[in-house]
């Protein structure tokens, strides 16, 4: 049979988050990228989701290398995971990028893997596969797109991407290189999808800077405390320089804030002088307009420094002196958890400024006009939007369509698909075992849809435990049965009217013992499920005990 090249799509398409591509040429394989997704409502108490990983282990002996684009968590977050089953394989990035996977790789009690690290311009020869690593801006420091050569043809990769002509640390996205690429040939692109119902450009973030120079110049008698992602180096890097011009001292607080600022600092990512930095303990001997406080807790992490700071339970204390900046925007599905913080700074008596206030935050993804500009530049032959949600893949499939792109040259992928690429065409083949595995604690992927389930239902209307006493020696109910409820409210009527069914159920059963223990606890968990759900309209968890004695 003749070799095939496939696309092989495990998350990340009809979704924000969890990206995963596997790019496979005969009897060789390599991964872009392996990130993580925050559960829902609909997954209570589970801790990460991250992606199926099956079609890679049946396949493991041919798995090359592993590619990161950068790193934020929807692109190495699920690292661990898969580390643990491909513990030799090399994996690919630039310096921050891969610091970071370490870290997430040390906090998980695993070996290191072996690592390379590239920048923008590199070229590495990974057995049939020529990638040109390319450098590109976003929201995070070390972004790069990969120019992957097969034997078929470019399969070219965005990545995460904004076009910035004046990003922080000066180095712009070479067009050239995009332009020489696209000259050269490219068979299909994979282009980030997120901001593609965006009009115009992005905003550079530069213009956060400015911002923040205006905020600390109007604030100048309080303490002003900024909440970002920890991992936007430039971001960090900015409000540095402005507390700083500002003669202001500077407290890192949220560990992922200090681990970061300090990983950041030693790569050379991040630059500051340590006199200029203190520690929370240290802000009591400083007047409070001269602090600025950089934390975590921008999202309204429940445990995130920001959020403790909010409802009083950390060590840096909010009052009617404080400013506090949110330098970002709400996740989607964030949103509740973030105005919740809000308002409890509030409370404190703290000033707020935040997105729908002030210009604080600028994306990392790029809008339409940008988006046009990749296409325009790469010139695929093919074009597969990934990164979104469907709303967002079908909007950008479309786009292409207007620059040229055949539209029997697109194709929207779902978690799952394979896609061979040929010279002249697009097919799609028989799908793999794709999808979610959750984290639960110390579990992965043995968490039971019916678990799920039951959390759900727990949590909607609570439980009912009955301890129902039976004297096998009498044939009777001994005393009345108990009825312990939690998170549902029962009456004394309710109650009486429970023990009452629960009283006739029995006479009406021929109970002898120990056979019939099991059916006698569905008949009454049927019975009051009914009585509950007509009197109450809820559906709680009923648990019958029965003690014979």
């Amino acid at each position: 049979m003749a070799k095939q090249l496939k696309v092989i799509f495990l998350g990340g398409v009809g979704e924000i988050g969890k990206n995963m591509t596997a790019i496979e040429y005969g009897g060789n394989i390599v991964i872009v990228d392996c990130g993580s997704s925050f559960p829902t409502d609909e997954t209570p108490g589970i801790d990460l989701l991250i992606p199926d990983f099956s079609y890679l282990i049946e396949n493991k002996d041919k798995v090359r290398a592993i590619l990161l684009t950068h790193g934020h968590e929807d692109h190495i977050g699920a690292m661990p995971f898969l580390l643990k089953e491909f513990p030799n394989v090399k994996v690919y990035g630039t310096l921050l990028t891969l610091k970071l996977m370490e870290h997430k790789v040390k906090e998980a009690h695993l070996p290191q893997p072996k690592t390379v690290v590239v920048k923008g311009g590199d070229r590495e020869k990974i057995s049939c596969f020529d990638v040109e690593f390319v450098k590109m801006s976003h929201s995070i420091s070390g972004a790069l797109a990969f120019s992957i050569k097969t034997p078929v043809g470019v399969i070219f990769h965005t990545g995460d991407f904004k076009i910035d002509y004046t990003p922080i640390d000066g180095d712009a996205v070479n067009f050239a290189t995009l332009a020489r690429i696209g000259d050269e040939g490219v068979l299909l692109m994979l282009g980030e999808s997120t901001n593609v119902e965006r009009e115009g450009y992005t905003m550079s973030e530069r213009a956060v800077g400015a911002t923040l120079e205006k905020i600390f110049q109007s604030h100048r008698d309080r303490r002003i405390i900024i909440s970002t992602f920890a991992s936007n180096v430039h971001r960090l890097q900015q409000i540095i320089n402005v507390a700083t011009r500002n003669k202001r001292k500077i407290v890192f607080s949220g560990r992922s804030m200090i681990n970061i600022s300090e990983m950041a600092k030693e790569i050379g990512e991040l630059d500051y002088n340590p006199k200029d930095i203190i520690e929370t303990d240290e802000i009591s001997k400083h007047a409070p307009e001269k602090i600025c406080v950089i934390c975590t807790g921008s999202q309204g992490e429940p445990m995130s420094a920001l959020t403790r700071m909010a409802s009083g339970d950390d060590k840096i204390h909010i009052t009617d002196k404080d400013t506090v900046v949110f330098s970002s925007s709400p996740i989607p599905g964030n949103e509740r958890s973030v105005y919740n913080v809000i308002n409890n700074l509030y409370r404190q008596g703290a000033k707020v400024l935040y997105g729908s206030l002030e210009e604080l935050h600028v994306s990392g993804h790029a809008c339409k006009e940008e988006l046009k500009l990749m296409l325009s530049l790469i010139k695929p032959k093919f074009f597969i939007p990934v990164h979104g949600e469907y709303r967002h893949l079908k909007q950008h499939s479309e786009l292409a369509m207007t620059l040229g792109v055949g539209k029997s040259n697109t194709l929207i992928t779902d978690i799952g698909s394979v896609v061979e690429v040929k010279k002249k065409k697009l097919e799609k083949l028989s799908s793999v075992t794709a999808g979610n595995v959750y984290v639960d604690g110390l579990t992965v992927g043995d968490v039971d849809s019916m678990v799920l389930r039951d959390r759900r239902q727990l949590s909607k209307d609570g439980f009912v435990t009955v301890l129902i006493s039976i004297s096998l020696e009498n044939e009777g109910l001994v005393g009345k049965p108990e009825i312990i409820a939690r998170g549902i409210q029962f009456n004394d009527d309710n109650l009486e009217e429970m023990r009452d069914i629960i009283a006739k159920a029995f006479e009406r059963f021929d109970y002898k013992g120990a056979e019939d223990r099991a059916t006698f606890k569905a008949s009454v968990r049927k019975q009051l499920n009914k009585f509950i759900s007509l009197s109450l309209k809820q559906r709680p968890m009923i648990l019958p005990i029965i003690m014979e004695i």
